[in-house]
């Protein structure tokens, strides 16, 4: 049976918390100014970059790749762009999910002080001014508005019950129903459309490892199943089979102007290391899935592909190339920008990474402490920066980054 929703304020859930973790913020040389009321000076291309390494968070600007300041954590983290207007970032630790100020808005590189209290702080997705965060270790989910975040006030939650806890995803849509993954500890089988008031309007569950979701033109939502995807759109549910037996995606990459999107795709279940070299191509309006095979030498993990301003797929290769795709997945130009490396041996291990924001694409390159911008119009480098951690883990939020 489906446990209604209920709405609660953030205070009643205990998660406006730990107001000490500010002062874990490395001082910056304009501490003192950073306190000072939120700048109304950003413009339009303003963007700022976090990135993890092992013990907190540093945030560069998106232009320079400069070190603005950064904060303290412990434990392994992730991190994941609030969706909001002033920068915010939700920062994934073994306690839940912390609200980072990148300093967009304020100036002020801060831990927020609210936490999100979680057992195994999963996804965080934002879409259509909402907010979704998934707690795996107990299935609850809690949806918020998104430009609430980090404001001081105690935004209304509505929290939703998964039938058990299971690594998962929800997000939230334009007219205020959920989609929510099915799942336990065992096995994850699909998704569950529900209502405002947390009734079950529809579910399917023939996505065997359910995994990653991505919102594409038309507010068509795609999930990755280990044998195909499964699209919802307009109140329903289809499912697309891959060509081969194991065809498996579990990272969606779209753009909410295309109807294309494109998956990570691996076809051997029992295959060691994480590098792949194929690209699944979901067409959402004839409802069909293709293969692209990755020119010769190109092998990827889910960390190193993204999508730019004009639809086109970038990839990140292990021989340390950056390949542009058309919408058909037929190459358009390739450039070498980083040394060969190779796969992790764990996923959470530092390794290349990239993030595509308009026509730059920001890289990784953990083994130089190095972090690039690449201009996707001619492959040129336009900014470089060395750290001083090793770079693992990043996001980039802004005006033209969220």
């Amino acid at each position: 049976m489906t446990r209604p929703r209920s709405r609660l304020a953030i205070g009643a859930l205990g998660v406006i918390a730990a107001m000490a973790l500010a002062g874990c913020a490395t001082p910056g040389p304009d501490a003192e100014s950073a306190d000072t009321a939120a700048s109304e000076d950003h413009h339009e291309g303003d963007t700022r970059i976090a990135v993890t390494y092992d013990g907190g968070v540093l945030v560069l600007d998106g232009e320079t790749l400069e070190t603005i300041d950064g904060v303290e954590l412990d434990g392994f983290l992730r991190v994941n762009g609030a969706g909001d207007h002033d920068g915010h970032v939700f920062v994934t630790a073994e306690d839940g999910f912390h609200v980072l100020d990148t300093g967009l808005a304020s100036d002020a590189v801060e831990f927020t002080g609210e936490v999100f209290p979680a057992v195994a702080a999963g996804h965080a997705v934002p879409h259509a001014g909402r907010t979704a965060l998934f707690d795996d270790g107990t299935g609850e989910v809690r949806v918020f508005d998104t430009d609430a975040v980090g404001t001081g006030a105690e935004p209304e939650v509505d929290t939703i019950a998964s039938e058990a806890a299971h690594h998962g995803v929800a997000l939230e849509l334009s007219d205020g129903t959920v989609l929510a993954t099915i799942g336990t500890s065992e096995e994850r089988t699909g998704v569950r459309h529900l209502a405002a008031d947390g009734s079950e309007l529809a579910r399917n569950e023939q996505c065997p490892s359910v995994h990653g979701e991505g919102a594409l033109k038309g507010e068509v939502v795609m999930f990755g199943c280990e044998d195909g995807v499964l699209l919802f759109a307009d109140g329903a549910f289809t499912k697309i089979e891959a060509p081969d037996e194991f065809g498996r995606t579990g990272n969606a990459y779209v753009t909410d102007t295309s109807a294309i999107a494109f998956g990570d795709y691996k076809t051997d279940p029992d295959q060691e290391g994480y590098l792949l070299t194929k690209l699944a191509r979901i067409d959402t309006t004839d409802r069909t899935m293709s293969i692209v095979d990755l020119p010769e030498g190109t092998e990827y993990t889910w960390r190193g592909v993204g999508r730019d301003g004009h639809g086109h797929v970038v990839v990140l290769g292990a021989d340390g190339s950056l390949s542009l795709l058309d919408e058909s997945g037929a190459l358009v130009d390739a450039w070498d920008v980083i040394d060969p490396w190779e796969s992790p041996t764990e996923w959470q291990q530092p390794h290349p990474g990239l993030h595509v924001v308009g026509d730059i694409a920001y890289v990784t390159e953990p083994a130089k402490d190095r972090i690039l911008a690449v201009d996707l119009h001619s492959g040129e480098v336009s900014a470089e920066a060395t750290l001083d951690v090793v770079p693992n883990e990043f996001v980039v939020v802004g005006a033209a980054g969220h």
